[in-house]
């Protein structure tokens, strides 16, 4: 391999980390990589972390030791936060997307590669200070919103089934009650989808009651895991008392206040840039 100038080692740098988030790369694989010294390495990763950090796309962090390296961590500004969150509040407030039930229409957002990437990165940047094993959802909507920020945190992905698989194995079944409905339903897991005493993160695409949300801790208990944090893209404003506490939602849903069709949907304020800055988007 031909010796590759600074802004191409740079260059590729940045794109080997930022494909691989929070995954540790040693300054051995870059030498090896690059033909280059460690010294050379090191100043390349010095230029890149200010950047990043200057740019606001993200933290690169150097581990000392023997066995330490480098790391991209996907971290999101407030700013970011907002300009992402309102795009998708632009798309979700069309016309007919409330369902029967006064769920939200949301199929074809959960479905946009584009769209969800930048999602994950926001719930992944809520839980970068929490040593977690898995990302935790439920089949099948939760799915592309789990994936991206299991793929942001370098994390698993665990997916609760409504029906179990013969393919899975021996699993584990839990019941849990439907604060919309009311009706009672079933999660099952296989028994080797979690080691015992795991740390855990919930991601789910939308919470009304909180029901399933606590169906997926009290499957965790079965496991002896503990939830370290629940993320749901879109959560009702009524019932302000949910069935689990200390989840964040990106998106607000207030159904109270709707007229003429119109659908009022905005941004969680404590996570974009200020709460001026968040005004309630409508058609």
């Amino acid at each position: 391999m031909n010796k590759l100038k600074r802004n191409e080692r740079i260059a590729a740098m940045v794109k080997i980390l930022s494909d691989y988030p929070n995954k540790l790369f040693t300054l051995n694989y870059f030498t090896e990589r690059f033909d280059a010294a460690k010294s050379t390495i090191s100043e390349d990763i010095v230029v890149v972390k200010q950047s990043m950090n200057k740019l606001g796309l993200g933290q690169v962090k150097t581990v000392a030791g023997a066995t330490g390296g480098v790391k991209y961590v996907p971290q999101t500004s407030q700013y970011q936060n907002k300009k992402v969150l309102d795009e998708v509040c632009e798309k979700l407030i069309e016309k007919n997307r409330i369902l029967p039930g006064g769920f939200l229409y949301m199929m074809d957002v959960l479905f946009y590669p584009a769209i969800i990437q930048k999602i994950g990165e926001i719930f992944a940047s809520q839980f970068t200070d929490k040593k977690l094993d898995y990302v935790v959802t439920v089949e099948t909507r939760g799915i592309p919103l789990a994936i991206m920020t299991a793929k942001a945190l370098n994390l698993p992905l665990v997916i609760l089934r409504i029906n179990s698989e013969v393919t899975e194995g021996s699993v584990v079944s839990t019941s849990y009650t439907s604060a919309t409905t009311g009706t009672i339903r079933r999660l099952s897991l296989a028994r080797r989808a979690i080691k015992p005493g795991s740390k855990v993160v919930i991601i789910d695409d939308f919470m009304r009651g909180g029901g399933t949300a606590k169906g997926m801790i009290d499957m965790m208990q079965e496991f002896e895991s503990d939830v370290e944090g629940i993320g749901v893209l879109v959560a009702t404003k009524i019932p302000e008392q949910k069935m689990v506490d200390d989840y964040i939602p990106l998106l607000i849903f207030d159904e109270e206040n709707e007229c003429d069709g119109k659908i009022n949907l905005y941004p969680n304020s404590q996570l974009v840039q200020n709460e001026k800055n968040s005004e309630n988007l409508k058609i």
